[in-house]
C-alpha cells in the first residue's frame, strides 16, 4: 500500500473519530508544545511510520491525539512505552485491558484509548485512567457529601481537584469542539475551584 494511501486512511480514520473541526494557530501551538509528529517520533525510535499508521488503522495502537492544521499527526512522546511493558503490539490489547478486573471494563477502555483520545493525561496508563475515573467520580459527588462546605470537606474536595490537576493537561479550544462541549478540567477543576474557593 502505497504511502500516501495509508496517510490518508489515517486521516479519514481520525475524522471518523472526531469530526472534522478546524484546528487554528492556538491550537497548533498548543499541539506543538505538549505532543510530536509521528514522523519524528518514529525517526527517533527507528520505526517505520507507514507501519504504525497501519497498527493504527488494525487497531493495534492508538490514533493520533491530533491533526494539526499542516496535516501532520500528532502523537505523545511516549506512543510506543505500554506496547514496550506489554512485551510488544501483539500482547498489548491483552496486558491493557487486564488491569480492570470487569472485562466489559476494559474492553470499553481498550476502545477509548485506541480512539486517541485520551489527550486528557499527560500519561496515558491504565493506572491514570482509573485514578481518573476515581478522582471525577469523587468531584463530582462532593457536592451531596454529609459535610459539604465544612473546612475539612473543601480542604479533601481541594486535595482531589489538585490531583487531578496535575494529572490532567489543559486541553485547547479544539477539544471543546471534538468532544461536544466542556472538558473534565473545566468542569471538575476550573468550575469546582471557583465554585468552592479554599477558605
Amino acid at each position: 500500500m502505497p504511502e500516501t494511501d495509508v496517510k490518508q486512511q489515517l486521516v479519514e480514520r481520525f475524522r471518523e473519530v472526531n469530526g472534522d473541526h478546524p484546528m487554528t494557530a492556538a491550537d497548533d501551538a498548543y499541539v506543538s508544545a505538549q505532543f510530536v509528529t509521528l514522523e519524528d517520533l518514529c525517526t527517533v525510535r527507528g520505526r517505520d511510520a507507514d507501519e504504525v499508521r497501519r497498527l493504527m488503522l488494525e487497531g493495534r495502537l492508538p490514533l493520533p491525539g491530533y491533526l494539526r492544521s499542516d496535516g501532520a499527526e500528532m502523537v505523545p512522546a511516549d506512543l510506543f512505552a505500554l506496547a514496550d511493558e506489554a512485551g510488544g503490539v501483539d500482547r498489548l490489547e491483552a496486558w491493557f485491558t487486564a488491569h480492570w478486573a470487569d472485562p466489559v471494563t476494559g474492553k470499553a477502555e481498550w476502545s477509548a484509548y485506541l480512539s486517541g483520545q485520551y489527550v486528557c493525561l499527560h500519561s496515558v496508563t491504565p493506572a491514570t485512567i482509573r485514578r481518573k475515573d476515581h478522582l471525577t467520580t469523587a468531584i463530582d459527588a462532593a457536592p451531596s457529601g454529609p459535610d459539604a462546605g465544612s473546612a475539612r470537606w473543601t480542604e479533601r474536595l481541594h486535595a482531589l481537584v489538585d490531583e487531578l490537576d496535575a494529572l490532567e493537561p489543559a486541553f485547547t479550544a479544539y477539544d471543546r469542539l471534538r468532544f461536544g462541549g466542556p472538558t473534565s478540567r473545566d468542569t471538575c477543576i476550573d468550575a469546582v475551584r471557583a465554585r468552592f474557593p479554599r477558605a
